[in-house]
């Protein structure tokens, strides 16, 4: 899943760079199909993701599940306990709606000024 397919590329002309602009995230809300793990040494957030839902790339959304941990690494600190929600479909569509709302009225701005 290519989640940056709705962000928008920002380029800056005196560094000749180009970037992604934010992402925005969903909140993921609790539900009664949600699994709850025990980590060991060496789980990760993208091991998981491909063990739970077949594709690593979706590691973003057992992160933002368990917000309350450090948010700036992959590696998970073992015997922490995590919720890993199981139907992603509402969450990856709320990610999509999010991003390409946030990307229109992006644009729409922008453009209105220039």
């Amino acid at each position: 899943m290519n989640r940056y397919q709705y962000i928008r590329i920002e380029k800056d002309p005196t560094m000749k760079v180009r970037y992604y602009r934010d992402s925005k995230y969903p909140t993921v809300p609790l539900s009664n199909t949600d699994i709850y793990v025990i980590t060991t040494i060496g789980d990760r957030y993208d091991l998981l993701a491909n063990q739970y839902y077949g594709d690593s790339s979706l590691w973003w959304i057992i992160s933002i599940a368990n917000s309350l941990l450090p948010q700036n690494s992959i590696f998970i600190p073992e015997g922490t306990q995590l919720r890993i929600p199981i139907d992603v479909n509402p969450i990856l569509t709320s990610y999509n709606e999010l991003n390409s709302w946030y990307g229109k009225y992006y644009r729409e701005k922008f453009w209105a000024v220039c």
